[in-house]
C-alpha cells in the first residue's frame, strides 16, 4: 500500500507562457508497479504516477523540456526512467542512481539514452550511498560529461560542500540544500550555499520549496526570501523544477503550477528567466538544439 500522499489533481493554471525549451529540470516518474515494480529494499511506497501523467502535467505547465529523477523507491533498477526516456524521443534527460561497481560499458549505454548525472542521497530516511561510493564511480563518469546530484539537508549540507568542491566533475545541490526557511538567508547553511557562486562548477535548483518551508503550510511563502537571494547571488548557476509527484510531503501538497507562479513572479526579468528555464538546463544536460 502506498505510504505516500499523491499529487494534486487539479492545479493552478501559469500566469505566463514560459521561454522556449523551458525545462522542468527536478521530477520522478513512478510505476505502474505493474509494469515497473517497487524494489523490495525501497524506502517509501508511492501511488503510482507514470509517463503519461507527467505528460500531461507538463502540457498544462507550458514545460518543452524535462529531466528525470530516478527515484529511490525504483533502486538501481533503471527501467522506468529508461521508458520514459525512450518515449519522450528527446524530450527528456535524466539522472541515475547507479551501484558504484558500475563499469564505464554500462554509463556510455546511458549516456547515449539520456542519462546525464549520478544522484546521492544523504538525507537520513533516503540514504542511498556514502561519499565512498561517490568518490568511486566520479572517475568513470567524468569523460562523459557527467555531473553528481547530491540530495542533502539542513543537517548535511554544510558537511558536504568543502568535499564537494574537491571533485573534479560539476555537482547539483537539489531543494535549496534542503536548508531551514526559519533560519532565513543568514543562516550558515544557506551562507554556505550562496558561497557556491564563486565556484565554477557548482549548481543549485530551485526546488522543494516545501521541503524548505519550516511552515509546511502553501504556498511556502516562507522559503521565498532564499528564492530571491539565490537569483540575486547566481542566476548563471541556477535550475528550476517542480519536484512532482511530491514523494513524502509532511505538510500541505504542493500545487506545481503555483510554485511555477511564485517564481515568475520572483523572477520577472525575461532575459534571468529565460537563462533559468531554458539556457541553464540546456548547457548542463545536452539537449540537442
Amino acid at each position: 500500500m502506498p505510504d505516500c500522499a499523491p499529487p494534486l489533481a487539479e492545479i493552478t493554471p501559469p500566469a505566463e507562457p514560459l521561454p522556449k525549451h523551458a525545462c522542468d529540470t527536478h521530477f520522478h516518474v513512478f510505476g505502474p508497479a505493474s509494469v515497473f515494480p517497487y524494489a523490495d529494499d525501497r524506502p517509501y511506497t508511492p501511488p503510482d504516477a507514470p509517463f503519461e501523467r507527467l505528460r500531461d502535467l507538463h502540457r498544462r505547465l507550458g514545460f518543452e523540456r524535462g529531466v528525470i529523477v530516478h527515484p529511490g523507491c525504483h533502486g538501481y533498477d533503471l527501467s522506468v526512467t529508461l521508458d520514459a526516456l525512450d518515449r519522450g524521443a528527446g524530450q527528456y534527460r535524466a539522472i541515475a542512481l547507479l551501484d558504484p561497481a558500475t563499469d564505464e560499458a554500462r554509463i556510455a549505454e546511458l549516456d547515449r539514452r539520456g542519462v546525464r548525472g549520478v544522484r546521492f542521497n544523504f538525507v537520513a530516511h533516503l540514504a542511498n550511498a556514502g561519499w565512498d561510493e561517490l568518490a568511486r564511480i566520479v572517475p568513470r563518469i567524468a569523460p562523459f560529461g557527467w555531473h553528481v546530484c547530491i540530495h542533502s539537508d539542513q543537517a548535511s549540507l554544510e558537511g558536504l560542500l568543502p568535499r564537494l568542491r574537491t571533485l573534479p566533475v560539476p555537482f547539483v545541490i537539489d531543494h535549496m540544500g534542503r536548508v531551514a526557511a526559519a533560519e532565513g538567508t543568514q543562516g550558515a547553511a544557506f551562507r554556505a550555499l550562496l558561497a557556491l557562486r564563486d565556484h565554477p562548477g557548482a549548481w543549485v535548483k530551485i526546488s522543494g520549496l516545501d521541503r524548505t518551508s519550516s511552515s509546511g503550510k502553501r504556498p511556502f511563502q516562507d522559503a521565498e526570501p532564499l528564492v530571491s537571494a539565490l537569483l540575486d547571488a547566481m542566476p548563471e548557476r541556477l535550475l528550476w523544477g517542480t519536484d512532482w509527484p511530491h514523494p513524502n510531503v509532511r505538510g500541505d501538497m504542493p500545487d506545481d503550477g503555483e510554485l511555477l507562479n511564485t517564481f515568475l513572479r520572483l523572477c520577472p526579468d525575461a532575459a534571468t528567466r529565460q537563462r533559468i528555464l531554458a539556457d541553464n538546463p540546456h548547457a548542463l544536460f545536452r539537449f540537442a538544439p
